[in-house]
């Protein structure tokens, strides 16, 4: 409906410990996040790779980017940098918080970089099967 092109660069089988069904959730609100504010006829890319003792992947959008100082904020529950843009493309304020928490829940990581102009990644490390 966006026309936004997704492109996945996956490094052969990454398995991670945990919940299968509440790691799909992160990586489909990460996805649909990017999907979203990323802009229309917008490109998303997806990596997922073992890196040191951890699964990684990311999602990086192309759109508008985030201001530094909201950064620190976009994991609390109903935070939203536009109140009115969220509202208008159906966002909640939840979505990362919920990816934040199922990630702390599986002693990972989540880092987010992003500047105005530059678009935003969104990068959630979780340890290995077995590591």
């Amino acid at each position: 409906e966006l026309n936004v092109t997704l492109e996945l660069s996956v490094d052969g089988p990454v398995e991670v410990s945990g919940d299968g069904d509440e790691l799909l959730q992160v990586a489909l609100n990460l996805i649909e996040n990017a999907i979203k504010y990323g802009g229309e006829a917008g490109r998303v890319e997806i990596t997922c790779e073992a890196k040191g003792r951890d699964g990684v992947l990311a999602v990086k959008d192309f759109g508008q980017g985030i201001a530094e100082d909201h950064i620190p904020r976009l994991t609390e529950r109903f935070y939203r940098v536009s109140t009115k843009e969220s509202r208008a493309r159906g966002g909640t304020g939840l979505g990362l918080a919920i990816v934040k928490h199922i990630v702390l829940r599986h002693r990972g990581d989540l880092d987010i970089q992003s500047a105005p102009g530059q678009g935003s990644t969104f990068t959630v490390s979780i340890p290995l099967y077995n590591s």
